[in-house]
């Protein structure tokens, strides 16, 4: 079955006709969902995507995670299904305690907008899964607020639980541990900074996000977790 992957859209998202044409182009099925809406309209998937969602008035993800289209996601997540937020998306998902921690200013004070080098620490994720540990990726980051920061109980927890999926070789950031990407306990809920749908055409100057959305696709299509009818 080809997965259906729903892209969440709140006012100011800007990246989410990425992250569709990054699933197409790796053969899977996309459909949008409206920060208004109360379902996920039968995805096997779930990805929040970047931008500037209610344009970060307050804080970044902060009224985001009241949107009706975030209680069906959290419901979603914790019955198991898969769901990535990257960057903004990542935001979010902190903000909604589907993830631990929070993301705060980058250290310098300074947007950035540059291709970085990750380190895969963990392939036990649903993002991860087709990736070896300690592959190195260019992928591109596009952030002001993307420096990672936690309790130290939950650094500890994450560490601990090899949660880390991905982290900077040259922190960019000032992100605690070097974070670029967590998963949930559950290993189903993934955030990161990095933008792999912008990093899936040669065109683009790397194709290393490819293997890391198709993990998620190959989740998408075994993950036990639909709500498709029927």
């Amino acid at each position: 079955m080809t997965p259906l992957i729903g892209v969440v859209v709140f006012p100011g998202s800007n990246c989410d006709r990425d992250a569709m044409e990054g699933v197409r182009a790796l053969g899977g099925e996309t459909t949008v969902l409206w920060h208004a809406d109360a379902s996920i309209k039968g995805a096997d998937a779930v990805i929040v995507p970047g931008g500037f969602a209610h344009g970060d008035y307050l804080r970044p993800g902060a009224i985001a995670r009241f949107s009706p289209v975030m209680s069906a996601v959290a419901d979603f997540a914790a019955a198991g299904g898969p769901v990535v937020g990257i960057c903004n998306g990542f935001q979010v998902l902190t903000e909604a305690g589907l993830l631990p921690g929070a993301l705060q200013k980058n250290r310098g004070l300074k947007f950035l907008c540059r291709t970085v080098t990750l380190r895969v620490d963990s392939n036990d994720s649903v993002l991860t899964s087709g990736v070896e540990d300690g592959a190195l990726l260019r992928i591109p980051i596009n952030h002001f607020e993307g420096n990672y920061t936690c309790a130290p109980e939950t650094l500890a927890a994450l560490q601990a639980e090899e949660r880390v999926v991905l982290r900077y070789v040259d922190n960019p950031n000032g992100s605690m541990d070097d974070i670029a990407g967590i998963c949930s306990e559950g290993r189903n809920v993934v955030g990161l900074m990095p933008h792999p749908e912008r990093a899936c055409d040669p065109l683009l100057g790397s194709t290393d996000g490819m293997p890391l959305l198709q993990s998620f696709l190959a989740a998408a299509s075994g993950a036990g977790v639909s709500s498709r009818p029927g």
